[in-house]
């Protein structure tokens, strides 16, 4: 390790989301990114999910500070739950980036814990023997960075989450003479690079491209336009304001996450606001629909966002109209298709028209196409690639076509979550690493929900739960109450009431069976129900037996 590069992921290989590496040299340890990642389907009741930071409590004492490459969640998500693991630690991001972690810190009461240091393309940055440099890249929010590091293993090149837009709207877009100087006339040692649209061919939709095509729906739209968005595309928010201003239409916002980006964003002069601009939770302006552009939140069908409430009637100042014009501008992450397209139904019902990606081009990504990820490759030449930031038949795609552009296959590396690629000055080696223990944060609890939990949720999503009361006399153990059972999602209670009469019957039994522990005997009650309850009615509930002496 003295004269080598070790790189651990924690998350973001095999998934979409809960980005975070580890970097270690003989000078310490560097975390690059630390993101989260939402639920799916499975995680009944979990808020969020985190990287298991066990394997950072190990390393914390050699920690030299975090790098951010940008602000969206899958990149930040999870520094208020990192930091109570690693108090003093210094975070280093471009001004949005750490604008929009302080806001989650404020929010958590913790932003005393760590240290906010902003850098930019201007800024050199050395942590231990690692010496970072910042490339602006054009991405789907502001400020976004790949990283260029010297390391005693050679220099390394992460990518990020970008695009490669020959003419962006706004921003230095993303510059590939810096990423060829870097590279220079060897090439790179290592690149890891952005895997997420490497199944899409030729390039990626411009803004330019989005702009034009949402100037052609504000024309032609007679009633109110309703667009939904991530609330970190300040890009495309501006976009949004642009061509309201221009129309005579007042913009009326809702959502927190997208009301507090928004005000981050005109903060750091990143954002312009319309002349008339309204928070629809301060109220909303009496003024005819065809003046109106609402922007919501809830691209992705989240249940308590803006769109999902005006659609379901749960929100207090908004609805959806017969002849709105509802744009989903933006990306259908995997997992979400059920929960977007049950909304899209609903407006159309409400008798609105709804346009989203596939449909028109309202969105565009905001990570490289095929085409582009080739230019990534050519520009800086890498002689080991490991392909990030994707599922695991993006990764190998994405190391299938590193091969196609002179990577040679020993070289082309796929990594998962927790195993760790280890660079000697003239070679590499793969091994087993880290742990790959993700944590799920629900409500207050942090760690608490684990297979038992969730394993008990689908069963009570599933099958239902009973609930057997008994209350005997201490001393001779005469029943003094029960038993009585009650049914909560299992059955109808007055249409199986002989069977929960028969059930009663096995209770009895086993209260008569011979004295026995309590514990055990709520087992051997719990065991002879759900036996029951599988050849009587083939179902298997949540059986709970509760037996009190008193």
């Amino acid at each position: 390790m003295k004269k080598g590069l070790s790189i651990t992921p924690l998350g973001g290989l095999g998934e979409i989301g809960l980005n975070c590496q580890l970097w270690e040299t003989g000078k310490g340890v560097v975390m690059v990114d630390c993101g989260l990642m939402f639920p799916d389907d499975a995680l009944l009741g979990v808020d969020v999910v985190i990287p298991h930071f066990g394997a950072v409590s190990a390393i914390k004492d050699r920690l030299l500070g975090i790098v951010l490459t940008h602000g969206h969640e899958d990149h930040i998500g999870a520094i208020p739950w990192l930091v109570t693991e690693l108090k003093g630690t210094r975070i280093y991001g471009s001004g949005f980036t750490l604008a929009l972690v302080e806001r989650k810190l404020v929010e958590h009461g913790l932003d005393t814990w760590v240290e906010l240091i902003e850098v930019d393309e201007s800024t050199p940055l050395t942590l231990g023997d690692m010496h970072f440099r910042f490339f602006p890249v054009c991405h789907s929010i502001p400020e976004g960075f790949a990283l260029g590091v010297d390391t005693p293993a050679g220099r390394v090149l992460h990518s990020g989450d970008f695009k490669i837009d020959p003419n962006p709207l706004s921003g230095p877009g993303t510059n590939m003479s810096l990423f060829r100087d870097f590279a220079g006339p060897e090439g790179v040692r290592l690149l890891l690079s952005d895997s997420t649209n490497v199944m899409r061919e030729g390039h990626s939709l411009t803004e330019r491209e989005v702009k034009e095509s949402l100037a052609g729906i504000f024309d032609e739209a007679a009633g109110r336009i309703v667009i939904t968005l991530f609330s970190s595309h300040i890009q495309r928010i501006q976009e949004v304001f642009d061509l309201a201003e221009e129309r005579g239409r007042t913009v009326i916002v809702s959502g927190k996450s997208l009301a507090g980006n928004i005000e981050t964003a005109e903060s750091l002069g990143l954002l312009k606001l319309p002349t008339h601009f309204h928070n629809a939770y301060d109220g909303v302006p009496k003024i005819p629909e065809r003046k109106q552009v609402l922007i919501v939140t809830g691209a992705q069908g989240e249940p308590l966002s803006a769109l999902s409430r005006m659609v379901l009637g749960g929100h207090r100042q908004l609805g959806i109209n017969a002849g709105d014009t509802v744009i989903m501008s933006s990306r259908l992450i995997p997992g979400n298709a059920k929960a977007v397209f049950r909304l899209i139904n609903e407006m159309y019902r409400l008798g609105a028209e709804v346009l989203f990606e596939g449909v028109c081009a309202v969105h565009a990504s905001g990570h490289a196409h095929r085409e582009e990820l080739v230019e990534m490759l050519r520009a800086v030449r890498p002689k080991l690639f490991v392909p990030i930031h994707g599922e695991y038949q993006h990764l190998v795609k994405h190391a299938r076509l590193a091969e196609s552009c002179g990577v040679p296959r020993e070289n082309a590396v796929v990594l998962e979550d927790g195993m760790t690629l280890t660079l000697g000055p003239d070679s590499h080696e793969t091994g087993a690493g880290q742990p790959v223990e993700r944590t799920l944060v629900d409500g207050k609890g942090v760690g608490d929900v684990g297979f038992s939990v969730l394993k008990d949720r689908r069963i009570l999503g599933d099958e239902g739960m009973v609930i057997v009361v008994v209350v005997r006399d201490a001393e001779t153990r005469e029943l003094l109450h029960g038993p009585e059972l009650q049914s909560k999602g299992f059955v109808y209670e007055q249409e199986y009431r002989h069977v929960l009469d028969d059930a009663k019957c096995l209770v009895l039994d086993e209260l008569e069976a011979g004295p026995v522990p309590l514990q055990q005997l709520q087992e051997n009650i719990r065991s002879s129900l759900r036996r029951f309850f599988r050849q009587v009615v083939q179902r298997d509930p949540m059986v709970v037996p509760i037996v009190r002496d008193i």
